[in-house]
């Protein structure tokens, strides 16, 4: 029996700032909400702090601050995505993404998938916008923003 149809792709919906915001599905570790969030000292803006998920210090980022696309604030009722990195770093397996809402599972055909081609460039951490349906997201550029947490991270220590 299988579970994949190669004729799809299976992503999460996060809404990230005014943005909608499709992840891979095979990148989500585990989505939270209400998890208490330790500040970082003298990182950037968008780096908002760390998490502790199964034995690590989980960098905990707002996706909409990196790539200039909105304002996300913690609150006590914050949502997070715990994603794999998938840049071999021992010293950093995960990282997280802060959600306003709760992230939705969507199956998309590949062929639905379309490169909305609109925009002259795209901002940090931005791998391509694409149409669903009759409204766009942001696939990200998930080896960019691993860099950049990676690079922040030496920064402020």
């Amino acid at each position: 029996m299988s579970y994949a149809n190669n004729d799809e792709v299976r992503g999460v919906l996060i809404q990230s700032g005014n943005e909608r915001v499709l992840l891979p599905n095979a990148t989500v570790a585990e989505m939270m909400s209400r998890v208490p969030v330790e500040p970082i000292a003298n990182a950037p803006h968008w780096l908002i702090g760390q998490i502790a998920w199964h034995g690590w210090s989980v960098p905990l980022l707002s996706y909409a601050g990196l790539s200039g696309h909105g304002h996300e604030t913690v609150t006590t009722n914050n949502k997070v995505v715990v994603l794999k990195a998938l840049g071999g770093n021992p010293d950093m397996p995960y990282f997280a993404l802060l959600t306003q809402t709760f992230p939705q599972l969507i199956a998309v055909p590949r062929d639905g998938l379309l490169a909305d081609a609109s925009e002259e460039s795209l901002p940090a951490g931005v791998h391509m916008r694409v149409l669903l349906g009759e409204q766009s997201a942001l696939l990200p550029d998930l080896d960019a923003i691993e860099s950049a947490v990676v690079s922040a991270l030496a920064a402020a220590a």
